[in-house]
């Protein structure tokens, strides 16, 4: 019997954790991947966007000069970035169970990072860590 092999591309996907990873805990802090951060655009600040209707949140890039920019602080060894936004959450009043992660999180045609807070969810690490085990968080 003959093999019928086929070439399994490489460069056409993304591992694991090169793709979009974006989240965000209930005190605002909003955490996102080295990788997302270049896709980006590597931009020194960020508006915060809200989208009421559709419980979406915005990050447009900009520049730390500019009024109501948010900057992008460095965090960790690999490169991790972290925009504190409590005002957003107070503003408003999104209310957050635990920290949550965008599966659904994109890029738009504006440059736009946009993360929707209706498909949002906790993750499993986030679920099974001792502190949360009490609060049963779901």
């Amino acid at each position: 019997m003959r093999a019928e092999w086929e070439e399994c591309p490489r460069d056409d996907v993304m591992p694991q954790y090169a793709g979009i990873y974006v989240s965000m805990n209930p005190k605002g802090k909003i955490a996102m991947s080295r990788i997302t951060y270049e896709m980006f655009g590597s931009p020194e600040a960020v508006l915060l966007l809200f989208d009421r209707t559709n419980r979406r949140i915005g990050l447009q890039p900009t520049r730390k000069a500019m009024r109501n920019a948010y900057p992008v602080l460095v965090s960790g060894r690999c490169g991790q970035k972290k925009i504190h936004a409590f005002r957003l959450i107070r503003q408003y009043s999104i209310d957050l169970p635990a920290t949550v992660k965008f599966p659904d999180a994109e890029i738009d045609d504006d440059g736009i990072l946009r993360l929707d807070l209706r498909t949002a969810t906790i993750p499993q690490r986030v679920k099974n860590h001792w502190k949360n085990q009490k609060k049963e968080v779901q």
